[in-house]
């Protein structure tokens, strides 16, 4: 069987990150919790713990920046970069997702929205991408549903994406059954609006790869990675599992397969994040500075995680 250090060193040998994903993982898990701010130096030594290169990471930052991600605060020869009101809303809304414990209880009513009225064929195009972004699935060409969303975040969200313009052509609506045909059932619904065989086995692959790592955590009791490994383990436990996530509706459990996968990934990214998170947070305590040496305290966000109440205690 790998070790720990094998897996990790599999991990990091995967072409498949991309710098600017990576670095949304850290900030949104490490250093959202801490204040949302970080020295750039700092930044530079965490990301390269994960296998980027400095060059790639200031060409990222400064992209994040453009993007109105963050925002550059000088203190003296360094600088600082914060969060900015709107990385902070978007890094919010998916901690939301990515940690919780489990979905709430479903209220057996469909969110729809339909896309009314002319609309150039772009722009439809753009408001398909986002909805579904959002999780909703296709009932129609111009109709999308979901089970759970919060159709003002939603909307709130694809104003934040630059849509705002093209809001008047949302219709939505709530209904108990969304089809014309009244003998649909609600899993016939699941089945037209999304792909969940897909789904299932991105999920069966990231049990199969963090599976064994939990296992062997907990053989070893009270002995986790050092400090370093733990964090690197930690970053892309969270980035694959977001990853996953960005293509999962979330629905209610009512409506899924039976043991289903997605779930069994949770508790296993739960697990095996409490397991990570003490020598994680003690590597942090070392390297995640800010421009005038300070080190940022951990925040109770990160002790509500996937419910673990207070592991670091």
């Amino acid at each position: 069987m790998q070790t720990v250090q094998d897996r990790l060193a599999d991990l990091q040998r995967q072409s498949r990150i991309q710098a600017g994903s990576l670095m949304a993982t850290v900030l949104g898990d490490a250093v959202l919790p801490r204040g949302g701010r970080i020295w750039l130096g700092s930044l530079i030594g965490l990301l390269e713990r994960l296998g980027v290169n400095e060059r790639l990471v200031r060409t990222t930052v400064f992209r994040l920046a453009k993007d109105d991600w963050l925002l550059a605060e000088t203190e003296g020869r360094r600088s600082n970069y914060v969060l900015s009101p709107v990385g902070r809303r978007r890094f919010d809304e998916a901690a939301r997702h990515i940690y919780a414990a489990h979905a709430p209880p479903w209220d057996r009513r469909w969110r729809l929205v339909n896309v009314v009225g002319d609309l150039p064929a772009r722009d439809r195009e753009r408001l398909r991408r986002a909805l579904v972004w959002q999780g909703f699935g296709e009932l129609s060409a111009h109709t999308f549903i979901h089970p759970m969303a919060d159709l003002q975040t939603c909307f709130e969200a694809l104003k934040a994406e630059g849509l705002a313009s093209l809001m008047h052509h949302l219709m939505p609506l709530l209904a108990a059954n969304p089809c014309l045909d009244t003998s649909a059932t609600d899993a016939d619904l699941v089945r037209h609006a999304w792909d969940l065989q897909a789904l299932t086995e991105g999920y069966d692959g990231f049990i199969h790869s963090y599976q064994p790592m939990l296992e062997e955590l907990e053989q070893a009791g009270t002995n986790p990675p050092d400090g370093a490994s733990a964090f690197v383990a930690r970053t892309f436990l969270i980035h694959d599992f977001r990853r996953l996530l960005l293509r999962d509706p979330e629905l209610p459990a009512v409506l899924l397969p039976t043991n289903w996968a997605g779930q069994t990934a949770r508790d296993l990214c739960r697990d095996l994040y409490g397991r990570l998170l003490p020598a994680s947070e003690t590597f942090l305590d070392a390297h995640l500075q800010l421009a005038n040496g300070d080190v940022p305290m951990a925040s109770a966000l990160l002790m509500e995680r996937f419910g673990l109440g207070n592991p670091l205690g």
